[in-house]
């Protein structure tokens, strides 16, 4: 749809018949005594060329000068074609996703197919499919270790989140399990976007050892700003293949459980492959109904189409007067 930006601008293609009404009107000197001459016929014959050279610059430069002054006004009126408009109702969350990267997360008690694999290599594999399934949500990532950090802003670029989770690596962030540090930075990246729209999905392995805040100190901080946190205890606890021999891992599922319980969220038990995709599918099936509205507008500016043919007119109006002053002269019936 064509449409003007500025269309009170128009207003201005009066402007220079305003200032022409208001400036005094030039003097021709009409007190002056006139001198009469006899032969005052012949003079202006042999001026008549002068006299039509100025008469088609004069008409000619103020053709140029009025289509010169629309072009402007029309460039200041902001000519554009909107391409699109949508109103386009959505289900759409902020969530972001606290990722646990420790040493713990090396423990081999997990299978993908026959195979063993590490709780991270599993856990990142199905976090990565529940972003892809949540199109309408914009998604963070908070990963910790001994300390944590924001690693992807919220946003809808779920590609972008998928890659940035697959380029991890297990101890970017220390040996160390900082819950409370990461639930206290999810709630910095999430309480200034709308309310009953603030999810934070923890996923941990292990105890809190390297915290600055206590995880439920934290989890009162959330509940303050209306978050829902549901927290996810991956592995099993006891002896478990680590690299190339055994250790004992141990995981706090009262302390995950009062997280979740504290805020309004769940606890999930993810012992093995299959619990731990269920427990996306869960928490998919459970955070689908916010509707948001949404408006897009594409538009193409085309200010500079007229912009444009007012330089050439300024163009023509400077090479006006050489072409003019080229028209022959007529005597005695031929052209010099």
């Amino acid at each position: 749809m064509f449409t003007f930006a500025w269309p009170s601008m128009i207003l201005l293609v009066f402007l220079p018949f305003i200032v022409r009404y208001l400036l005094p009107p030039a003097r021709r000197g009409g007190d002056q005594a006139a001198v009469r001459f006899a032969y005052m016929n012949r003079i202006m014959s042999a001026f008549s060329d002068v006299t039509l050279k100025a008469s088609i610059s004069s008409y000619f430069l103020l053709s140029l000068l009025s289509l010169l002054w629309l072009s402007l006004v029309v460039a200041l009126m902001q000519p554009q074609i909107i391409n699109k408009i949508e109103d386009i109702p959505s289900e759409g969350y902020d969530i972001i996703l606290a990722v646990d990267l420790s040493g713990s997360m090396r423990a081999m008690d997990f299978q993908k197919g026959w195979l063993p694999v590490s709780r991270f290599d599993i856990a990142r594999e199905v976090v990565g499919d529940f972003v892809k399934g949540r199109k309408e949500d914009r998604i963070g990532l908070v990963l910790f270790g001994s300390f944590a950090y924001q690693y992807a802003p919220l946003t809808m670029d779920h590609k972008a989140v998928v890659k940035m989770l697959n380029d991890t690596v297990i101890s970017m962030a220390g040996d160390g399990t900082a819950i409370g540090d990461a639930i206290g930075l999810s709630v910095k990246a999430l309480r200034d976007r709308p309310e009953k729209s603030r999810i934070i999905i923890l996923l941990t392995d292990g105890e809190d050892t390297a915290s600055s805040i206590p995880p439920l100190q934290a989890a009162k901080l959330a509940k303050q700003y209306g978050i829902k946190i549901y927290t996810i205890g991956i592995g099993r606890d006891g002896m478990i293949p680590y690299g190339f021999g055994m250790a004992r891992t141990v995981s706090d599922g009262k302390l995950l459980r009062s997280i979740a319980q504290q805020t309004g969220g769940s606890f999930f038990a993810a012992s093995d492959t299959d619990a731990l995709i269920k427990v996306y599918e869960q928490i998919d099936r459970l955070e689908k109904t916010k509707a948001e509205s949404r408006t897009y507008v594409t538009r193409t500016p085309l200010f500079r189409y007229p912009l444009g043919f007012a330089f050439f007119l300024l163009f023509l109006m400077a090479v006006t007067p050489l072409f003019v002053s080229n028209i022959p002269r007529e005597r005695g019936g031929r052209y010099a």
